[in-house]
């Protein structure tokens, strides 16, 4: 097998367990803290031009977002994850404790193809969880619009 084929079961079974989430931190439930990660998007998006928005579901414990970066992923990431993290943990009463997991799994789109496909992916992420019947009934995902 490749290594990219592993990767991507890897990837497969990693979202199958954080789909339908049993255990664990499942802060992103709270509509709070997930209206302020869809913000913390738009507004890197569109105020301060860090990226192209195509699309993005928020999760339970985990986010997806389909991007074009104008800048470097790293500083990106930073900004997204360090701003969520404050907001979050103020809501949650936990100021100064990790929010996010240090890691993300980032992926380049080669073809258009392959844009289509990951960005239905993601919209219909909530509805292969059970959390809705149909894409744009989920209020924390692009499709939502």
């Amino acid at each position: 097998m490749s290594y990219y084929r592993k990767l991507m079961e890897e990837f497969r079974v990693a979202e199958r367990l954080l789909d339908r989430p049993t255990e664990g931190p499942l802060w992103l439930k709270d509509s709070r803290i997930a209206d302020c990660v869809v913000e913390t998007l738009v507004r890197c998006a569109f105020d301060l031009h860090r990226y192209d928005l195509h699309s993005y579901a928020v999760m339970a414990n985990h986010i997806h977002v389909l991007l074009t970066p104008f800048e470097r992923i790293r500083l990106i990431m930073r900004e997204l994850k360090g701003s969520t993290a404050r907001q979050a943990n103020s809501i949650l009463n936990r100021t100064g404790k990790p929010f996010w997991q240090d890691e993300s799994f980032d992926h380049w789109v080669r073809s258009e193809g392959q844009f289509l496909r990951i960005k239905n992916y993601i919209e219909r992420n909530p509805v292969k969880a059970g959390l809705v019947a149909n894409p744009e009934d989920w209020p924390w995902s692009s499709a939502a619009k």
